[in-house]
């Protein structure tokens, strides 16, 4: 894998094209720019046949680079780094930040190519990427850019981090409705990515979402609650008032906090807590229930609670009865 970091410190997980590759999906280009220019050529000599050799000539040259040069700077800018050649080898082009390509990265790279591959028929191009530590050929340097693989084994998602128990159903009274999406978006995505974050970056990160948020809510962080630990909670919390939503609207009653315990109704199952974020369980069958004494479910994986309950809950700002002593939620020290 690639060892770049982003300007967060976020290491990106790039696994560079090497040469074989990269020599595949350029022969490929060629021979289509080739074919395209010749076919080309043939129209322009049977239009022009009328004219001047100079005329002519001129035309074939502002033919040769317009095909050869305009044409894969169009093809990577308007693809974001994916030729035809690039696609059929499952490579594409980006910054060296992980970004996608312009124009100016796709104009560098064509006219170094056309140096490095046509002048020294791919010589140049050959040496550099094989002395380069990530396969980069001259034009890849001149521009920032990086060549890196697609098609590579997908790893396992990654999820949101429970809360620690005692912060859950704190925020029930917390008004979520002006948090915007793009900030919810920027909370889920660093709370993914905390561990991979240097220190003091996460720390400055975490502190910044945290007031963000406590200017669209208008409640303050409560004393003494790290700001890894306060997103954690709100994004919890909000999945929970997701899932009551959509609980109530199916007419299937959801456990108080079913983010926290990975389950979507019926009662707390001790096993579902090493899993945060887990498949909803399945409902409980529907029927009339005698009318007993309420009981604590039993935990087990084989047995659910009556239909409509909602499971012990604990004291406003206490876990459920039942669960873990370790949430699963780690801030970075």
């Amino acid at each position: 894998m690639s060892d770049l970091v982003t300007g967060d410190a976020v290491v990106l997980g790039l696994q560079p094209a090497r040469l074989p590759s990269r020599a595949l999906a350029t022969a490929i280009d060629l021979a289509v720019l080739l074919i395209s220019f010749l076919l080309l050529s043939i129209g322009l000599a049977v239009v022009t046949a009328s004219i001047d050799a100079a005329a002519q000539a001129a035309l074939g040259v502002a033919v040769f680079l317009l095909v050869l040069v305009g044409g894969p700077v169009a093809v990577e800018t308007l693809s974001n780094g994916r030729s035809l050649g690039k696609v059929a080898c499952g490579l594409r082009v980006v910054r060296d930040d992980g970004g996608p390509i312009r124009f100016r990265h796709a104009l560098v790279r064509g006219a170094m190519g056309l140096v490095e591959l046509l002048g020294t028929f791919g010589v140049v191009a050959c040496v550099s990427s094989l002395v380069s530590a990530r396969g980069r050929r001259l034009g890849d340097v001149f521009a920032g850019t990086l060549v890196v693989r697609e098609r590579v084994p997908a790893g396992r998602a990654t999820v949101v981090p429970p809360p620690p128990p005692w912060l859950v159903g704190r925020f029930t009274q917390l008004d979520l409705s002006t948090v915007p999406d793009g900030l919810w978006l920027a909370v889920r995505q660093y709370l993914t990515r905390m561990h991979q974050l240097d220190a003091a970056v996460g720390w400055s990160i975490a502190e910044r979402l945290a007031a963000d948020l406590v200017a669209c809510t208008g409640t303050p962080v409560p004393q003494g609650v790290p700001a890894a630990a306060y997103l954690a909670a709100v994004v919890n919390e909000r999945q929970t008032r997701d899932v009551r939503r959509v609980g109530a609207s199916t007419g299937h009653g959801a456990h108080p906090y079913p983010l926290m315990y990975g389950i979507a109704g019926g009662g707390p199952r001790p096993e579902a807590a090493a899993r945060p974020g887990g498949t909803p369980a399945p409902a409980a069958p529907h029927g009339p229930v005698a009318p007993t004494a309420p009981t604590a479910p039993t935990g087990h994986a084989g047995h659910s609670a009556p239909a409509g309950s909602s499971g012990p809950a604990g004291p406003s700002g206490t876990a459920p009865s039942g669960a873990p002593d370790s949430s699963g939620f780690a801030p970075p020290v």
